[in-house]
C-alpha cells in the first residue's frame, strides 16, 4: 500500500532536495557608491551591467543554466507546456489584425501546429484565401515574426516588418500583392514596424531607431521621421522631422518623433512620441512634405492634456483629461484647431473614456466603468448619439475596417471566462453579426468557473479593485494557492481578457487574483496619478493590502500565496517581497523594471523620465530610490523563493535588471528557498514564438506552483511506500 506525504511534507522535501544540490553561481561583489543629493548609495554589482563583457556573459550564462537545470526536473512544468498546446489546439485558426482596403482584406492568420503567423489577403471576406508572407520561409537560418504589416490605400502593396529573436527592432520589406515579389529595398532598426502609406501610395513615412543594436544607449535618442519613396535606397530617405531639422520646437533628445496622415489623407501630423499619454503635435498639408522646410502649425501641446485625436469630415475631435479625469470629448475646426475653446461634445460623467475611434460617418467613444466597457457612436449629421449593443458585457473595441471610405467595423468582447468573440457591426443598422473570422472553441472548465469583483482598503483607505477566478466550491480555509498579479503603471488598467493560460492554473484549483493599483486607470487619471513618481509607494502597498485581503478573509495562506509583476510591474512585485517578504511564498520578477535608480543608463530609460522620473532631480532621484527593490533588498532576511527573468533580446527592460536583483536576493535570502534567474536567449520583452512564449510562461508558473505547494509540482521521489 502507498502512503503519500502532506503537500506540506512534500514541499519540504523539495526544498531539501534542492538545497542538497549545487547553488546557484557566485556573484562576486564589487561595490560602487554613488551620491544623490547628500545620500550614499551602495551598488555592489554595477559590474553585471557591462553586458559586452564576457565575464558577464558569463555570469548571465551560468544563472541560466543552473535555473533551466532546476526547472527541468519539476514534474508539473512540461504538462502546463501540454496542456497549453492543447488548448492553442481547440482553436482551428486564429485571426488577427484584420484590415480592409477596398474590396480586399488583409490579416495574420496562425495555426495550432504554427508558431508565429502568416499575412493573408481575400477578394471580399468570403473570397479564396491567398497566402502573401510567410516569415519562416523568408530565410530558413533564422527565426523571424512578422512585428506589423501596413497595406497601400489601393491594397496594391504591402510593408511588412520583421524581427528576429524577439528584438522588436524591424526590417521593413515591401510586398506587390500581385506577384508577391519583395522589392529590392530593405529598412532596418524600424522600432514596432510602424508605418503610414503617402496617399500616392508611392512611398511610406517611417521612424527608424539609430542603431540595429537594441542595447545601444543611441538607438532611440534623437530619432528621426523620414519619408522612403518606393524604389529607392532607405540611405536616401528625407528627414521630415526631428530635433534637428525643427529646432524651435524645443523636441527633447528621448521624444519619438513621428509622421502620419488623417484618414482622409487632407491632413498630415508630425508629434512627439513619449511615456506621457499627452499628446504633442503640429500639422501640415501632405503637399508640404515636399517642401525644404515644412510649415508646420501647433495641433496641441501637453498642456491642452488631449490624450487622442482625430479628423471626421472637417471637425477634430479631440479626448482631453484637462480638467476632467475621468475624460471628456471636445470638438473643434480641423482647419483652424482651437482647443482651447473647443466645444463639448461629451462631458465628463460617471465613466472613463478610454479611446476613440472612426469610419467613414461615426465616432466611436469606448467608455468604462472600472471593469466593463461600454461603446457610444455619435454622428455628425444628425447630432445624435447611441450606444453600441453589446451581447454581453465585458473588455470591448470597436475597430473600423477601412477609415474614411466605409463604415465597415469590427467589435471584439472578452471577459475573464469568456474567449475573445469578433463581430461585424453596421452602424447604420446598430446591427451586430458574426464575423466570418470569428473561430470559436469549447474550452473545458469554463462553466465551472466564478468571478467575483471587489474592492480592498489600501493602507491609506483607498478601496483597490481585486478580481478573482476560481472554481465553484472554493473553501476558503486559507489552504488554496492564490495567483496574484499586478502592473500599475502608464496608466493602463488591468482590463479583464479570457487568458488559457490562467486556465490550465484554474482548472488546477488554483486561484488567480488581477490586481488594479494605483498607477493604473481603472479610477481614471486621479488613480493613474496617484501610482506615479513620488506616489509610486502606492502601486505596491495595494497590492500588498490585495494580499492580506486575500489571507485575512481564507482564500489563501502567505504559505500559498504567488505574486508576480512584468515589466514596470517588475517595481510593484520587487518592492512588495522587500517591504512584506512574509507576505509570499514565491515571486516572479519577469522581464522587471528592478534597480530604478540605474533606468536612466540603460538603452530604454532615458525615454521613460516622465513616467518615473530622473535622478537629475531631487526629489524625483528619492522617488526612485523608494520604487528601487535592488537597492531594498536586506542581508538576513527571509525572502520568498523568487524567479528573475530577462531577455537578451530585451530592448525594453535590459537583462542586468532583473539581474542584479537575483544576484542581491542569493546573497541575503536567508530563507533557505530559491532564488533564480532565468535568461532567454530567444525572446526579447516578448515573442510571438508560441513555442517560446509556452515554454517560458510554464517555466514560471510550474516555480511557483512548486513553491507554493501544489501538490501537481512536486517531486514524485518524495512519494513513500
Amino acid at each position: 500500500m502507498k502512503i503519500f506525504f502532506t503537500s506540506a511534507l512534500m514541499l519540504a522535501a523539495t526544498r531539501l532536495a534542492v538545497a542538497q544540490q549545487p547553488g546557484p553561481p557566485p556573484t562576486p561583489e564589487r561595490p560602487v557608491t554613488d551620491v544623490y543629493f547628500g545620500r550614499s548609495v551602495v551598488d555592489k554589482y554595477r559590474w553585471l551591467e557591462d553586458t559586452k563583457n564576457p565575464e558577464v556573459l558569463a555570469w548571465f550564462k551560468a544563472q541560466g543554466d543552473y535555473a533551466a537545470h532546476t526547472l527541468d526536473q519539476l514534474p508539473g512544468r512540461d504538462s502546463l507546456i501540454n496542456t497549453f498546446m492543447r488548448y492553442d489546439r481547440l482553436k482551428p485558426e486564429r485571426y488577427s489584425e484584420i484590415k480592409k482596403r477596398g474590396t480586399r482584406y488583409f490579416y495574420r492568420k496562425t495555426l495550432p501546429a504554427e508558431t508565429v503567423g502568416k499575412i493573408y489577403m481575400r477578394e471580399g471576406e468570403t473570397g479564396p484565401e491567398m497566402l502573401l508572407f510567410d516569415p519562416v520561409a523568408y530565410d530558413k537560418t533564422k527565426t523571424y515574426s512578422v512585428t506589423a504589416f501596413t497595406p497601400s490605400n489601393n491594397g496594391q502593396r504591402l510593408v511588412v516588418g520583421l524581427q528576429e529573436g524577439g528584438a522588436e527592432l524591424s526590417t521593413l520589406r515591401i510586398l506587390t500583392v500581385a506577384t508577391k515579389a519583395l522589392l529590392p529595398e530593405s529598412i532596418v532598426a524600424v522600432s514596432g514596424g510602424g508605418v503610414d502609406w503617402l496617399p500616392t501610395d508611392t512611398g511610406f513615412v517611417y521612424t527608424p531607431n539609430n542603431s540595429t543594436d537594441p542595447k545601444d544607449p543611441r538607438g532611440n535618442l534623437n530619432t528621426k521621421a523620414r519619408l522612403h519613396q518606393l524604389n529607392t535606397a532607405a540611405a536616401a530617405d528625407a528627414e521630415l522631422f526631428s530635433r534637428a531639422k525643427n529646432p524651435a520646437f524645443n523636441i527633447r533628445p528621448d521624444e519619438y518623433p513621428f509622421v502620419y496622415f488623417s484618414d482622409d489623407h487632407t491632413q498630415v501630423y508630425g508629434g512627439l512620441g513619449s511615456v506621457d499619454n499627452r499628446q504633442h503635435v503640429w500639422v501640415a498639408a501632405p503637399a508640404d512634405l515636399s517642401k525644404p522646410v515644412i510649415p508646420w502649425k501647433r495641433l496641441v501641446a501637453p498642456t491642452d492634456s488631449v490624450y487622442s485625436y482625430l479628423k471626421l469630415g472637417t471637425s477634430l475631435y479631440l479626448y482631453s483629461v484637462k480638467q476632467a479625469p475621468k475624460g471628456r470629448i471636445l470638438v473643434t475646426s480641423a482647419l483652424n484647431p482651437q482647443p482651447a475653446t473647443a466645444t463639448v461634445l461629451l462631458p465628463e460623467g460617471q465613466l472613463n473614456i478610454t479611446s476613440i475611434a472612426s469610419s467613414k460617418d461615426y465616432l466611436f467613444v469606448t467608455l468604462n466603468d472600472g471593469i466593463n466597457d461600454h461603446i457610444r457612436q455619435y454622428d455628425p449629421r444628425t447630432k445624435q448619439w447611441a450606444d453600441v449593443p453589446l451581447p454581453f458585457s465585458g473588455t470591448a473595441y470597436v475597430q473600423p475596417l477601412d477609415a474614411p471610405r466605409s463604415n465597415a467595423c469590427l467589435v471584439g468582447l472578452t471577459t475573464w471566462k469568456q474567449p475573445a468573440t469578433l463581430y461585424n457591426y453596421n452602424p447604420d443598422t446598430k446591427q451586430l453579426s458574426a464575423s466570418k473570422f470569428e473561430v470559436k472553441a469549447a474550452y473545458p472548465g469554463l462553466d465551472d468557473l466564478v468571478v467575483e469583483e471587489v474592492e480592498v482598503p489600501s493602507h491609506d483607505g483607498a478601496l483597490v479593485p481585486l478580481s478573482l477566478i476560481y472554481r465553484k466550491g472554493l473553501k476558503k480555509d486559507g489552504q488554496a494557492v492564490c495567483f496574484m498579479d499586478g502592473y500599475g503603471a502608464y496608466g493602463i488598467s488591468a482590463v479583464p481578457y479570457f487568458s488559457p493560460r490562467y486556465l490550465a492554473m484554474l482548472n488546477q484549483g488554483v486561484i488567480v487574483a488581477e490586481t488594479h493599483p494605483r498607477g493604473g486607470s481603472e479610477k481614471g487619471q486621479k488613480w493613474y496619478r496617484a501610482g506615479y513618481q513620488t506616489t509610486k509607494p502606492n502601486t505596491w502597498k495595494d497590492f500588498i493590502a490585495c494580499g492580506d485581503y486575500l489571507v485575512k478573509n481564507g482564500y489563501t495562506s502567505p504559505s500559498h500565496l504567488i505574486g508576480m509583476g512584468t515589466s514596470a510591474g517588475g517595481i510593484l512585485i520587487g518592492r512588495a517581497i522587500t517591504e512584506r517578504p512574509d507576505l509570499f511564498a514565491a515571486a516572479i520578477s519577469n522581464v522587471s523594471c528592478s534597480n530604478a535608480l540605474r533606468m536612466e543608463n540603460s538603452p530604454n530609460g532615458p525615454v521613460n523620465v516622465p513616467e518615473f522620473g530622473s535622478v537629475k532631480d531631487p526629489v524625483q532621484c528619492q522617488a526612485l530610490y523608494e520604487m528601487d527593490a535592488f537597492q531594498h533588498v536586506k542581508p538576513g532576511t527571509k525572502y520568498p523563493a523568487v524567479l528573475c527573468v530577462g531577455g537578451m533580446n530585451d530592448p525594453r527592460v535590459i537583462v542586468w535588471q532583473p539581474g542584479k536583483l537575483a544576484a542581491a536576493l542569493q546573497a541575503a535570502s536567508t530563507s533557505g528557498k530559491p532564488v533564480l534567474m532565468q535568461v532567454n536567449y530567444d525572446n526579447g520583452h516578448f515573442t510571438e514564438d508560441k513555442k517560446v512564449t509556452f515554454r517560458n510562461f510554464a517555466n514560471m508558473y510550474a516555480f511557483a506552483l512548486w513553491q507554493a505547494g501544489h501538490p501537481n509540482f512536486q517531486p514524485s521521489a518524495v512519494a513513500a511506500k
